[in-house]
């Protein structure tokens, strides 16, 4: 996009040492999902599919409180760049009571509706198993949102190594608390599906916990709970924190549901359909975590250097998230599909689950690229705090589009199941597009401005 002679590599190390420990963090907290699934999946299709069920519907929950937290981080960063430690404690200390008391709604959210499980067009033995499960996730987003307040904040200062270690820890536990709880291990009891959900919630409890013994421990850190005072607490601030976190939450909502709501369309196909399907997005998203967390060290980047206004700053690392982000897309493509057959079997061993799997994986590979692009275009709008437009570009490209096509071309076309892995193929492509291309007018608006873009 611009032919430069400077040189790349710095660009790349400081991006990639940013991003090894939020990539180990955010495929950590995918390794929760992908190991639930794993071992849930050795009972067979009706409990994976009831787990299945669950995730899809808490993840539109759970999605709004994870986008929330994610409108700290260049908040934090901003404030950092030029060393105002005062206004990033302060920022600390609101997002702790803000994001305690999102968790609190989206639970009692969840628990409202719990009931409304059974109506949704799955079986009852899929519901069966669904709503123990999702009754201990629910509960999981409380300790959760705690946490994110302190991992946000610190991948704002640019410490992305804590959260890292700490979400590895918690998967550790969380991997044995499955192994004790779903088979019924050392005599603890043979909970099924349902000993995966209590796990989970297990060893979410544990993360908050953990980052908060680390702060007060760490002078570096602790300096912060120093700078606490009763008078920080504000509206002014917490306003702050929706107006950039509320366009990113409805962004990651929309396009999140569009994902679940594929999922469930998918269970009235069939149970094996849906367990399929269930594979082959876990192992998608496991993928799509490497691309997050390039997303999240150039946010924190972009952030630094929007601080101090320097576009040129934010055009090199966009560019480095685009190329980085490129190279990984086109090898996960290729090994989804030349394991295409191979891959499902980590999870079940029905070979009707298994050719459903494989036949999905295909549609992964091919959205590969287009969501790497949305992705990073998102993370580099979220830098520079340009966070309203990617509210309007989700609704149009996941919910007037994809969701409508997929449901149109697997209920009302021979194509059938496979419709509503296009729909999203297509909501992908559109969205990545115009992501980039509202990025690139910001890059065009800036530089008619010489001293505010090259500064």
């Amino acid at each position: 996009m611009f032919k430069s002679k400077f040189n790349r590599k710095p660009y790349y190390k400081k991006v990639l040492r940013l991003a090894f420990p939020v990539i180990l963090s955010q495929a950590g907290q995918m390794l929760v999902q992908l190991v639930d699934n794993a071992m849930v999946g050795q009972l067979g299709a009706v409990p994976l599919a009831g787990v299945a069920f669950a995730n899809a519907v808490f993840f539109m929950l759970f999605v709004l409180g994870t986008g929330m937290s994610l409108g700290l981080t260049p908040l934090v960063g901003e404030m950092y760049a030029v060393g105002n430690h005062r206004r990033s404690a302060s920022f600390l200390q609101n997002s702790i009571l803000f994001y305690t008391c999102m968790g609190v709604a989206i639970f009692l959210l969840a628990m409202v509706v719990r009931p409304f499980m059974s109506y949704m067009g799955q079986s009852p033995e899929i519901v069966e198993q669904a709503i123990p499960y999702f009754g201990y996730i629910s509960v999981s987003v409380i300790p959760f949102m705690i946490f994110a307040a302190f991992k946000q904040f610190l991948e704002g200062i640019g410490n992305t190594r804590v959260a890292m270690a700490i979400i590895i820890t918690s998967n550790l536990i969380n991997i044995f608390c499955n192994w004790l709880f779903i088979y019924g291990n050392w005599g603890a009891p043979a909970m099924g599906a349902a000993g995966a959900g209590l796990a989970t919630l297990i060893s979410r409890i544990l993360t908050p916990i953990l980052i908060i013994l680390y702060f007060w421990r760490r002078d570096s850190f602790y300096r912060y709970f120093r700078l606490f005072r009763r008078d920080n607490f504000s509206w002014e601030t917490i306003r702050s924190l929706i107006r950039v976190s509320s366009p990113i939450a409805l962004q990651m909502f929309m396009e999140g549901s569009a994902f679940a709501l594929a999922g469930i369309m998918m269970g009235w196909v069939g149970t094996r359909e849906m367990a399929g399907n269930q594979i082959a997005m876990v192992i998608s998203n496991f993928a799509f975590m490497i691309i997050l967390g390039i997303g999240s060290s150039v946010t924190i980047c972009i952030s630094h250097a929007y601080g101090r206004r320097n576009w040129t700053e934010i055009r090199r690392y966009a560019g480095t998230a685009y190329r980085l982000g490129l190279m990984w897309n086109v090898v996960t493509a290729l090994l989804f599909i030349s394991l295409r057959r191979q891959i499902p079997l980590l999870f079940n061993s029905d070979p009707t689950v298994v050719e459903m799997a494989a036949h999905f994986l295909v549609f992964v590979a091919i959205f590969q690229v287009s969501d790497g692009l949305q992705a990073n275009s998102v993370a580099i709008l979220r830098g520079i705090q340009d966070v309203k437009c990617i509210m309007r570009i989700s609704f149009f490209s996941y919910l007037v589009l994809a969701l409508p096509i997929g449901y149109l071309l697997a209920f009302h076309t021979a194509v059938g199941a496979s419709g509503l892995w296009m729909g999203l193929i297509i909501g992908l492509a559109i969205a990545a597009v115009l992501y980039n291309t509202r990025y690139r007018m910001q890059v065009r608006r800036q530089l008619r401005r010489p001293f505010a873009a090259h500064r």
